[in-house]
């Protein structure tokens, strides 16, 4: 089942921030990274907006629009908040306010996506040392979402923390989460053959997940009602070629609305920028043509006097709700800047080519 080497990578190139033609410039962009980096901590921590709450998975794909964008010195203190606010188990509490840990739980996907910011960022830098001082942190991140790998091959979405220690294990699977974590298994695999530690448990857990993610859909809760549960095993890699269109085109129009993006649930009339710019990704990495329509379509969000984007519209209304600038949605603008336009080694980090072969499927407790 070895995956094999990771493909050959790209040159870094110092200082290149990326720009979509016609719609965004490079100028544009790194205001864009800049406005994330307006609203991070001193001690690293990157909030959905200014006031709220970090949590691992936004906070580390903020930290990569922040490299992308230029912003190297912020996105290095947000890797550093990582390592030091890492718990004993690998995981992170699902939500910070400032300095407060307000719900401990520890969530599988958000401790996971730390492997995709540290394989993102030595695309981009080529920094062994980083990736040395970032290893054992990614280790043991992945080691705690192997544990909670169910009989059905999905991932267990969180374990509770009780008195300060783990305690019970949510013991179902979400598809949007496991689809992401199989991304970052596939990034941690990369990470292992780079500092040539092998990981055979976590290729073993990758093989049984992407079995699940696109076999047995009954497998996870259901929450078809959210567009991240439609596009996410596309997104993740799991689902790829013409599997990947059809998946795509079969709730198309049950979530993109023409002109303005995607919305965030099937029966609610609200776009949001971050879900559009994560189809854009995915769209792009199976090589359909429509994710620049999409990318242009939800500039309407960008607020220019900042370079912030707002998190979403209702349209019946005509308004921008809520009315704030987040980061999340700044963070996947510019990480589809720069897939779109291929201008950082980086930009390949959704497509997955450097991640070396996709795994063989292996069936877990599903009866295949």
């Amino acid at each position: 089942m070895a995956l094999g080497r990771p493909a050959p990578l790209l040159e870094p190139r110092a200082g290149v921030v990326p720009a979509v033609a016609g719609v965004l410039s490079a100028e544009q962009v790194a205001r864009t990274a800049a406005s994330i980096a307006g609203m991070q901590h001193p001690d690293g921590a990157i909030p959905w907006t200014t006031g709220d709450k970090t949590d691992a998975w936004n906070h580390v794909e903020a930290a990569m629009a922040l490299l992308v964008g230029g912003e190297v010195e912020a996105a290095e203190r947000a890797y550093a908040w990582c390592r030091a606010n890492q718990r004993a188990d690998g995981s992170w509490p699902v939500k910070v306010v400032g300095d407060r840990v307000e719900d401990d739980g520890g969530e599988t996907n958000m401790s996971a996506y730390v492997a995709v910011g540290v394989w993102h960022h030595w695309l981009v830098r080529r920094e062994r040392g980083f990736v040395d001082r970032c290893w054992p942190m990614v280790r043991a991140a992945l080691d705690f979402v192997v544990r909670l790998q169910l009989p059905s091959g999905g991932v267990a979405w969180l374990q509770e923390w009780v008195d300060g220690a783990p305690g019970p294990v949510r013991e179902e699977a979400l598809l949007t989460g496991s689809a992401s974590t199989y991304h970052s298994l596939r990034a941690g695999l990369a990470l292992a053959g780079l500092v040539g530690e092998p990981q055979p448990a976590w290729e073993r857990a990758a093989a049984r997940l992407r079995h699940a993610v696109r076999r047995h859909p009954e497998a996870f809760l259901d929450k078809a009602t959210f567009s991240m549960d439609w596009y996410y095993p596309v997104l993740g890699g799991a689902v790829r070629g013409e599997e990947a269109h059809a998946l795509l085109a079969r709730r198309w129009d049950d979530f993109v609305v023409p002109g303005l993006g995607i919305r965030c649930v099937d029966t609610n009339p609200w776009v949001t920028g971050a879900e559009t710019c994560e189809l854009v990704m995915a769209l792009d990495a199976v090589g359909d043509e429509r994710a620049a329509g999409l990318f242009t379509d939800v500039q309407f969000l960008r607020d220019e006097a900042s370079g912030g984007y707002f998190t979403g519209y209702v349209w019946p209304d005509e308004v921008l709700w809520p009315r704030e600038l987040t980061t999340y949605t700044a963070a996947a603008v510019v990480l589809a800047a720069d897939q779109l336009s291929g201008t950082t080694p980086g930009a390949d980090i959704m497509v997955g080519a450097t991640f070396g072969p996709e795994p063989d499927e292996v069936a877990g407790g599903c009866g295949c």
